[in-house]
């Protein structure tokens, strides 16, 4: 396993990240956190982990800077900039699809919450890299007009008791044009905190990655 910190050249800012490699992988999953979150973020580091004992590399890292996190904090106002973290996360895949190390991988975007919308939209926006989307507990209808444009397949992933973002997940998936498949846990809430949820997150992502980058 090669495991590194990064500094992502993304839309002209340096962004700092976790990039873990599994020997021999084929694959890179990179990751939208969401809702003020950052590359340190618990349960995506504990997703990113099984991932990679499941053989897949992956991308953790700030959307924002350190400044704008600091901001954001306060007012709240970049973590639902769903522009500003779309745009950065397709530059963070222009990165990675020129850097020595990950070229020639297949591409992936796993999205939290408001991150998303942003894998949505860089998925629409980079139909040629981006290979598969999975969303966790994610705002899917935030990517508005991008979503007919997606291409990739696509997993929406979804807490049984989180009964408001089923419905706007169905709603985003009848305006997608690419059969998104809608998986809903039962008895799992927004942040999938209860046991066994987490985990039944994973295995379904670990599945559809293993599936659509191979």
């Amino acid at each position: 396993m090669n495991r590194r910190e990064v500094l992502v050249n993304a839309a002209g800012e340096q962004l700092e990240g976790f990039l873990a490699l599994p020997d021999g992988t084929g694959s890179l999953v990179l990751f939208a956190h969401g809702s003020g979150s950052s590359r340190f973020s618990p349960r995506n580091n504990m997703v990113a982990e099984q991932l990679n004992d499941a053989g897949i590399g992956t991308l953790l890292f700030d959307l924002l800077t350190a400044d704008e996190h600091r901001i954001d904090e306060v007012t709240r106002e970049y973590r639902f900039d769903i522009d500003l973290l779309a745009r950065r996360l397709a530059a963070a895949v222009d990165w990675v699809a020129h850097e020595q190390t990950t070229e020639k991988l297949h591409f992936g975007l796993f999205g939290s919450s408001t991150g998303a919308a942003a894998a949505l939209i860089a998925a629409a926006e980079r139909p040629l890299l981006v290979k598969a989307v999975v969303s966790r507990g994610g705002r899917p209808d935030l990517a508005g007009s991008d979503l007919p444009l997606v291409k990739a397949p696509t997993l929406l992933i979804v807490g049984g008791d989180d009964t408001q973002v089923i419905e706007l997940n169905e709603e985003a998936a009848a305006r997608m044009v690419n059969s998104p498949q809608l998986q809903i846990i039962p008895g799992a809430t927004h942040l999938f905190e209860e046991p066994g949820t987490l985990e039944e997150v994973v295995r379904l992502a670990i599945d559809w990655f293993r599936l659509h980058l191979s």
